[in-house]
């Protein structure tokens, strides 16, 4: 059977008031696009969780064009920073990040680079295990960048959060078969 994935294009409201610290504070509008992926998975909100702040799991489900850094000693605790760095040749763009929000079961990393966002993800237990909800808000303040990403990356950054979902599902059942055996 196949992964149960939810996805839309859609501003939309948090559902839980997040307090950022003050050098990624912004007095702008609300960002202008957000994505919303979310996925069922067999594996406690522990095990899930584990798989968002580990960042050896992490790479294991991450786009491989993708590579998280820790600037200093890596930790999902709120202002720890990293660098989400975007593999292509010659190139390398970089997204600078810092943990903007952090309670069990839910981890928000603040980004600033080419565009600014805030990437949320949320466990939610349930009688089935968890269902994870990924919540990606961004603007890209640069028009011509913006234009480029509405009409040729758009769908892709869509279509690779899914698959992000559906390789951190497998890797999180594993890790729950691995602690209940």
């Amino acid at each position: 059977m196949s992964p149960r994935i939810n996805g839309r294009m859609r501003s939309i409201p948090t559902s839980k008031k997040i307090h950022l610290q003050k050098p990624y504070q912004r007095s702008r509008m609300p960002f202008q696009q957000s994505f919303e992926q979310s996925i069922q998975i067999s594996a406690s909100a522990t095990a899930v969780e584990r798989c968002i702040t580990d960042l050896n799991l992490m790479h294991r489900w991450l786009n491989p064009a993708l590579r998280c850094e820790s600037v200093g000693e890596w930790s999902t605790d709120v202002g720890s920073r990293s660098r989400f760095i975007i593999q292509i040749p010659f190139l390398r763009p970089a997204l600078n990040s810092v943990v903007a929000a952090r309670e069990p079961g839910l981890v928000v990393w603040e980004f600033d680079g080419f565009f600014h966002g805030r990437d949320r993800w949320e466990c939610r237990p349930n009688d089935r295990g968890t269902y994870l909800l990924n919540r990606f808000e961004f603007e890209i303040p640069n028009s011509l960048v913006r234009f480029g990403f509405n009409t040729f990356a758009a769908t892709w950054t869509q279509e690779d959060m899914q698959a992000q979902l559906r390789r951190l599902k497998r890797v999180a059942e594993e890790l729950h078969q691995k602690l209940h055996t």
